[in-house]
């Protein structure tokens, strides 16, 4: 990953995206940004000078856009625009969000379709160099004209206002804002507009859990093959037969990997010629069902990813042509649909994962000592982690619920038609999280129902991945709290050190083929 990463407007991934949020990448305008925000400034600039009747130059906002605005006042209105929208309440967006949201908002000015001065792009990439991160309330967007009240707290530290975080505490921008070196803006015509309008706020929240949903795909399939190992499942539903007879390529994908990590057990091979005609559903249809996770997660990924590279702002500013055109863009619908249609699919993996921690549980269905304990009664092993399990694959379904299938008209019925996108992409967040700790127990679970068949051994992958796990989670010899041990192995997942434990030993971990092209994606 560059030190750097240069925007454009477009070939921006979640990969990058990740860099600049989370790991200290610095973020610039690529050639030819600068000429292109010039030359629509000056359309806009040209506009406001003839007097010409332009929606939130010359004009109110929303409802409001029939009132015109006397070019006195346009300074003011731009000022008031960010005032009045940061109406946002809850809890504040995550450090990585907000940061994600602000390389993207200067992703889309490097198109040369917002009007803004090259002053604004300069300022959002002073703010992501000197890492001053706004305070921005996670609740109040409904989606379209974009994410109207986050982006307002988003940009309101520009003109000295708002909060930012400094030191892990929240302070007045104004002084916070010294810091990076530039004076405050005083907003031009369009600018306040340009600032607030869009969908950066739900597609950097769907970017982040996209980039790190491919992981806990990856740590999915490790801890299914560890448990259908531990629990004598059979590999024939991986076979390359199965594979050819039914041929979406998620589920090719995941059943090639599957029988790649199983290749080889010793406890495989142990109970070759058992009586066992059929597995239970969630060791044998494994592939069919993460297979179909995976394939969500690739069209999820691609949508967010072109949202990332689009101008979704309004008005948009055509320099070629000398046009201010209003329309559209802003309505989050796409980030809505592949956020809902994300989180479904994480909800899924989830519920197969605390399935086969059921499994390896109960004495009855494993035959392993019950809760996985040498002392069942004196001690309860692993009871009440598929509890907490099993709690959390119930709340996951709640939270499926799609968001974007609702609407409520804003803005005296002008905007009339809604996406909801913020809030869906927020609760795919939230079902991830709670799907990293559901394959984390199943991990932890795998793990201590492999030393109950010991001296017998698992594949060289898996005992790697078995090592991954005890590095940070004892054997579980007698009681003991186990919430650290599950956010300790959730780690792992959301690290990426489960599939790298595994992938050392075993090669790298396929992908669906239509997404190999793209060197972003090639890798776990």
């Amino acid at each position: 990953m560059p030190e750097t990463v240069l925007v454009s407007g477009e070939g921006l991934t979640v990969v990058d995206l990740a860099a600049i949020a989370r790991d200290g990448a610095g973020v610039g305008l690529a050639p030819g940004a600068r000429e292109r925000i010039r030359a629509a400034r000056e359309v806009v600039a040209r506009a406001a000078r003839d007097g010409r009747r332009v929606y939130g130059v010359t004009t109110g906002f929303g409802s409001l856009s029939d009132v015109n605005i006397p070019p006195a006042d346009a300074r003011a209105l731009q000022k008031n625009l960010l005032r009045s929208h940061a109406c946002g309440v809850g809890e504040p967006l995550a450090r990585d969000v907000v940061r994600a949201t602000l390389a993207l908002k200067l992703n889309t000015f490097a198109r040369g379709t917002s009007g803004v001065r090259e002053e604004i792009a300069d300022a959002i990439a002073a703010l992501l160099e000197h890492d001053v991160v706004p305070v921005v309330p996670s609740q109040g967007s409904v989606g379209a004209s974009g994410d109207l009240a986050p982006l307002a707290h988003l940009f309101l530290p520009l003109i000295g206002e708002g909060e930012v975080w400094r030191d892990g505490r929240r302070a007045p921008a104004g002084e916070s804002m010294r810091g990076t070196g530039r004076a405050l803006l005083a907003l031009e015509p369009i600018e306040g507009l340009a600032l607030i309008n869009g969908t950066q706020v739900m597609t950097a929240i769907a970017a982040l859990a996209a980039h790190d949903a491919r992981r806990l795909l990856g740590a999915a399939q490790v801890a299914a093959a560890l448990s259908v190992d531990a629990l004598r499942g059979s590999v024939a539903p991986f076979r390359a037969e199965f594979r050819g007879a039914r041929a979406h390529p998620g589920a090719v994908s995941v059943a090639a990997n599957l029988a790649r990590l199983l290749d080889g057990s010793p406890i495989n091979a142990s109970h070759k010629d058992c009586s066992r005609l059929q597995d239970a559903y969630s060791l044998r249809t494994t592939a069919a069902v993460l297979g179909a996770a995976v394939e969500a997660h690739g069209y999820a990924l691609r949508v967010v990813e072109r949202e990332m590279n689009a101008d979704t702002g309004n008005p948009l500013v055509v320099a070629e042509t000398g046009e201010i055109l209003s329309g559209g863009n802003f309505h989050g619908e796409p980030v809505a649909l592949a956020s809902d249609f994300l989180a479904i699919a994480l909800a899924e993996v989830a519920s197969i994962a605390e399935r086969r921690v059921n499994r390896l549980v109960d004495p009855r269905l494993s035959e392993l000592p019950a809760f996985l304990t040498k002392h069942a009664g004196l001690h309860s092993g692993m009871m009440i982690a598929q509890y907490t399990a099993a709690a959390l694959v119930s709340e996951n379904k709640v939270l499926a619920h799609p968001a974007s299938v609702d609407s409520i008209p804003t803005s005296a019925e002008k905007e009339d038609h809604v996406s909801m996108g913020t809030i869906a992409a927020r609760k795919a967040e939230s079902i991830l999280r709670n799907a990293e700790r559901v394959v984390a127990i199943e991990l932890l679970a795998a793990a201590q129902a492999i030393e109950f068949l010991r001296p017998l051994e698992t594949t060289e992958a898996l005992e790697a991945v078995h090592r991954a796990v005890r590095v940070v989670s004892p054997t579980l010899e007698e009681d003991r709290p186990l919430a650290p041990d599950i956010e300790a192995v959730a780690r792992l997942v959301r690290e990426g050190r489960i599939v790298d434990a595994a992938q050392r030993a075993a090669g790298p971990l396929e992908w669906p083929r239509e997404d190999e092209a793209d060197p972003h994606h090639a890798a776990w």
